[in-house]
């Protein structure tokens, strides 16, 4: 399928994942050029890639990447009830064995591996990072979930009956909560745009995943010192969605020695897509500037771990990288 944008390709496809369920593939990619690295998008709940996650893939084509998004089980269009996550380790697995399929091909062996994980997808971006430890060269999490907020958690009894209900009526449309939509996106055209969009999910969360999400989230809590790959967190400093004090636990806990957090003043959830256009526009040379100093261009990943080793950083909220002794 042909891109719009100059330079750039876009292509999609259905691959099958363990499970046997037919999940949606699309990738952006720089044409007539070597890509630089390889960046792999993992969408916020209810989401897809292909349309509201578009200008995040071209941009970062635009900037030399090869960009890969994968919609999860229940979600855009894949395969499966709409809303509906009965295994977030399933999702995980999923998007690893896609991710890893794509890393191994001839072509891209030698290529740097980022992810990039927007609200919910940060949740799936870590849990990537933690079956492979080792294997990813860095992230960059967008306004990431990581944990329930304490006067949100619900108390053990509750919780305990939750999970019963779940082995009952797991797909039903029960949970209350505020509309999204409106709390995670600044530009009101934007809004109508999700609004409109049939692939991604607008209804009360379902039993099951509800469930799914305050597990994964508390699990996620527990073992933020558990983060060691390069990461970048970026986080607008008016959302109400997922906590910006949680994106500072998760750069001031991880055990990462290339971290930063970067916090926009009165900048909302959707801080790549629901802002307005200059906002979005700085966010993205922020990352596309964490990218280029960790993908010089030419540089293997064997080289780029060797020089690793003689980089040092500085410890701050917005760390740099201080030159090469």
């Amino acid at each position: 399928m042909a891109q719009d944008n100059e330079n750039i390709g876009y292509e999609e496809e259905f691959i099958t994942n363990p499970h046997g369920l037919k999940l949606f593939a699309c990738r952006w990619l720089p044409e007539n050029r070597n890509p630089k690295a390889l960046i792999f998008l993992c969408h916020g709940y209810g989401m897809e890639c292909s349309i509201s996650m578009r200008d995040t893939g071209t941009r970062l084509a635009k900037a030399g990447h090869a960009v890969y998004g994968l919609d999860y089980e229940g979600h855009g269009k894949s395969s499966g009830l709409q809303g509906y996550i009965p295994s977030f380790n399933a999702l995980v697995d999923s998007c690893s064995n896609y991710f890893m399929s794509v890393c191994e091909r001839q072509e891209n062996k030698k290529k740097q591996r980022f992810l990039l994980g927007e609200s919910m997808g940060g949740a799936v971006v870590l849990l990537l990072h933690r079956k492979e430890p080792t294997y990813w060269n860095g992230a960059i999490l967008v306004a990431p979930m990581c944990k329930i907020a304490d006067e949100m958690k619900p108390r053990p009894i509750v919780v305990s009956i939750l999970k019963k209900l779940c082995n009952i009526i797991p797909t039903w449309k029960v949970v209350p909560t505020q509309d999204i939509i409106d709390a995670a996106f600044k530009n009101p055209e934007k809004r109508e745009e999700i609004r409109s969009n049939p692939y991604c999910y607008k209804g009360k969360p379902r039993l099951k995943t509800a469930y799914e999400l305050l597990m994964v989230s508390l699990d996620i809590e527990k073992n933020l010192n558990q983060v060691s790959l390069p990461f970048l967190v970026v986080h607008g400093g008016d959302d109400i969605v997922t906590d910006p004090s949680v994106s500072k636990l998760l750069y001031e806990s991880a055990s990462s020695k290339d971290k930063t957090f970067k916090l926009y003043p009165e900048m909302w959830h959707a801080l790549t897509s629901g802002e307005p256009l200059e906002n979005i526009e700085l966010v993205f040379s922020d990352i596309v500037a964490w990218l280029d100093e960790r993908t010089p261009l030419g540089d293997t990943r064997s080289e780029m771990k060797q020089k690793s080793k003689h980089d040092e950083h500085i410890p701050e909220m917005q760390a740099k990288k201080m030159p090469n002794k």
